[in-house]
């Protein structure tokens, strides 16, 4: 069986490094500590690339990359990386941007304590000083002060529900999400941005594009009140950092938390010369919890963009995001997996793909038919398929392609269900997202379920008699098998059991569950 080559270009937590080095799919080259001259003379074998901000993914990177199909950034920021010249080569760019989300709200409320309390210089003044002086340290309190937070995504949203305990009224500005994101939060919602401006403290948390590079500038902090607060753990460059120095100055801004700068390292910045802002060197990500979470969720990025299952979190798909609603990428992430899962479970020559689309979703059947033939295709004829041409290959090999939208009829609010043709017969499986992130197949050939479509998966359809559950578990044991997950559903006198395990299942173990009586089908999938 030939193997993925996966390059681990920079340091990342061992638990990441585990997690590639135990797959047996996939060979994995941890080439970090490599000068990067050295480093380019290898990239050669790589299928996938974990990268980091030690090393630029640029012209060089890529000519040197010549069978990459994908990058995989272990972070949020994508700075290092060319997405245009990646896009034209065909390689997907990804990066990690949830896994260092608490790191992030903590840091900000951290900045945020600190300068209506002035922490770090009361602390210097007693340790380095040795002076004891409680008058000059009052503060002023969180409580009915008004938070504006400009980007109410994974990290607004947390710190708009931190600063609610210590009693805040708090606004959000995200002209990008539906408002009783934050209403249902108890938090105030508003499209109009002069409302932000006149709160006493203003946090940011959006990405860095050209929409919000000096989205505060001079115009809107003459508009701020007096003495306002302003704090940014996101991006570098949000603030004007010219406009943002004169004002503190001025005294206009109070006080000002800043963990980013427009270029970095800060080190000769200027505002670091005054005395009204607290900074930190850009360590919104720097908990030991946030970077195994990072490595974990990169090597689980790279090992699904490896066997073409789905690439989570990818920047340069083959769609303009503000032309779709921002819950759409998980669906359109959610149909591919969909799709590579119902081939291996149904493996013969495809005849046609069904998709029903219930909800929103019924608005983008073509995105995700797209998205569904790169799932069925990368799993029959391998890394010649992309985004662009999977449409003309599923003509050429005769695949018909059937979309059908209506409102929703089932308890989702949004589903999709895809429905696979072959001359095997017909197999289906449905899925809908929770919490705008989290996929999950909710229905296999009428069996209800509730599993994210993730690992090695063992699918055991059998009469509904006892004693079944109890034979898969020992027999699993008996080949030191461990279940991850057990997911059962029932219908019409038969059971479906969907089981997430984390070794290798041999086609010995395999024939070993078939053998039982009551078994009418088994099937076995890596996503």
């Amino acid at each position: 069986m030939a193997k993925y080559t996966i390059v681990v270009c920079d340091h990342i937590h061992q638990s990441g490094l585990d997690l590639l080095s135990k797959d047996i799919e996939v060979e994995m080259l941890n080439l970090a500590s490599l000068p990067k001259e050295e480093l380019k003379k290898e990239l050669y074998r790589a299928d996938v690339a974990i990268t980091r901000s030690s090393t630029d993914v640029d012209m060089n990177f890529l000519e040197s990359a010549t069978k990459l199909r994908a990058v995989v950034r272990a972070g949020v920021g994508v700075d290092n990386v060319d997405i245009e010249n990646s896009s034209k080569k065909g390689v997907v760019v990804m990066n990690v941007p949830t896994a260092n989300t608490i790191a992030a709200v903590e840091l900000t409320c951290a900045h945020i304590l600190n300068t209506i309390r002035r922490f770090p210089e009361a602390n210097a003044q007693l340790k380095v000083e040795r002076k004891w002086k409680r008058e000059d340290w009052y503060g002023t309190e969180l409580k009915d002060k008004k938070l504006g937070i400009i980007g109410f995504g994974n990290i607004g949203s947390r710190v708009g529900k931190r600063m609610k305990a210590f009693e805040m009224e708090v606004i959000a500005y995200d002209p990008y999400i539906n408002p009783t994101k934050a209403t249902d939060l108890g938090i105030g919602y508003t499209r109009n941005f002069d409302e932000i401006l006149s709160c006493d403290i203003i946090t940011i948390h959006t990405p860095k594009n050209k929409e919000t590079i000096n989205i505060i500038n001079k115009e809107q902090i003459t508009k701020m009140k007096d003495g306002v607060i302003l704090i940014n753990c996101a991006r570098g460059g949000l603030y004007n950092e010219e406009a943002l120095y004169e004002a503190l100055e001025s005294g206009k801004i109070r006080f000002a938390g800043i963990d980013v700068f427009a270029k970095e390292p800060g080190n000769s910045n200027k505002l670091l010369d005054l005395k009204n802002i607290y900074v930190t060197p850009h360590i919104g990500a720097n908990t030991l919890e946030s970077q195994e979470k990072i490595a974990i969720q990169a090597a689980e990025a790279a090992l699904e963009a490896a066997r073409g299952s789905s690439f989570p979190n990818a920047l340069n798909l083959p769609i303009k995001e503000n032309e779709l609603p921002s819950f759409m990428k998980a669906y359109l992430e959610l149909v591919q997996k969909m799709a590579f899962f119902a081939i291996q479970i149904n493996k013969d020559e495809v005849r046609s793909i069904t998709l029903e689309a219930e909800g929103e979703i019924r608005d983008y059947l073509a995105s995700l038919s797209t998205f569904a033939l790169v799932g069925i295709l990368n799993a029959t004829i391998g890394d010649k398929v992309n985004y662009v041409n999977a449409p003309y290959v599923a003509k050429e090999r005769g695949i018909e392609v059937k979309l059908e939208g209506k409102e929703s009829q089932s308890a989702y609010k949004n589903q999709i269900k895809l429905t696979l043709l072959t001359q095997n017969g017909e197999f289906s499986v449905s899925g809908a997202v929770f919490n705008e992130s989290t996929p999950k197949i909710v229905n296999i050939n009428n069996f209800a379920l509730d599993i994210e479509p993730k690992g090695k998966m063992i699918l055991f359809r059998n009469d509904d008699t006892p004693g079944v559950i109890g034979f898969v578990g020992t027999t699993l044991a008996k080949h030191n098998i461990n279940i991850a997950d057990f997911r059962l559903g029932r219908y019409k006198k038969e059971a479906l059991a969907l089981i997430v395990v984390d070794d290798v299942v041999s086609q010995e173990v395999l024939n070993e569950l078939a053998s039982l009586e009551a078994c009418i089908s088994i099937k076995y999938a890596i996503l």
